[in-house]
């Protein structure tokens, strides 16, 4: 019975492994929002370092995304845009009022 239930657990797994690396373009594309949504709000000396740096990091994840080739790759590109992300929601905070 046990072994059946480590089976399965393994093939979900290894069903789900090709899945992560399709994640990567889902939240690049969030931080792209993201980052939109910041340069749309009033810009000012406190955020606009703040979205030159998240662009910066969606670029690199773009990057690691694309030249990938294991899954550390993707996570690093995953963490980048994720990165991203926290710095265009921290210049949209600072630039609302």
């Amino acid at each position: 019975m046990k072994a059946h239930v480590v089976i399965a657990m393994l093939l979900t797994l290894a069903l789900a492994a090709p899945a992560w690396a399709f994640n990567c373009p889902v939240v690049i594309k969030q931080a792209e929002d993201l980052i939109r949504k910041a340069e749309a709000t009033k810009v000012n000396a406190d955020s606009k370092p703040l979205i030159d740096e998240a662009k910066k990091l969606v670029a690199e994840a773009k990057a690691h995304h694309e030249s990938a080739k294991v899954k550390k790759d993707h996570g690093d590109a995953i963490r980048k845009a994720k990165t991203a992300a926290a710095y265009a929601e921290e210049a949209i905070t600072l630039a609302t009022p």
